[in-house]
């Protein structure tokens, strides 16, 4: 059987909009400082491992956010991974860049940058490169260590334009 072309009635960005309101992503932090020392961060989904050797991680973001100018190669970096009871955690961070540091609910971590203790882990890692694409940078970061506040039971997730957590566990994959 072909699948006709008019079958893809959705193009440019409402096609890729739509599509991925159907793919739950987890939701994390970024933070790291500026160029005088500042704290900066924001919440992203589109954090993901990119390999385990050499420990790489990359994420997504526009050219246009505000945290965009300081990330550069050899520049430190915490990626905290959040569960449902850090939601607003991930809701802050997403605000205005005015209010995400203003309570005292981080600590100074290693070359200035703020860990947020609250959230289940946090991973240091070092910026490697950053391409520019169109209007937007893929950031690919080392993996350099890590903690573990807790092992998540309920993993913060975004889904059709939401927060969520996950259901029940359908099947192992091990």
């Amino acid at each position: 059987m072909t699948i006709e072309t008019d079958y893809f009635d959705l193009t440019g960005s409402e096609a890729l909009k739509t599509v991925f309101r159907n793919h739950a992503t987890g939701i994390s932090i970024v933070t790291s400082t500026d160029g005088v020392g500042n704290p900066i961060g924001f919440t992203a989904s589109s954090v993901t491992s990119l390999g385990s050797t050499p420990p790489l991680v990359s994420l997504n973001i526009a050219q246009g956010a505000s945290s965009y100018q300081h990330i550069r190669p050899g520049k430190l970096m915490a990626i905290h991974t959040l569960d449902a009871d850090n939601l607003a955690l991930a809701e802050k961070l997403a605000g205005s860049k005015e209010s995400r540091f203003v309570d005292k609910d981080f600590r100074v971590g290693p070359e200035g940058i703020p860990v947020f203790f609250n959230a289940s882990s946090v991973l240091l890692v070092r910026v490697v490169n950053k391409i520019e694409v169109e209007a937007n940078a893929l950031v690919v970061l080392s993996a350099e260590s890590a903690h573990e506040r807790r092992s998540s039971k309920e993993p913060l997730i975004y889904f059709q334009r939401g927060y969520h957590t996950l259901g029940p566990r359908l099947k192992d994959n091990f």
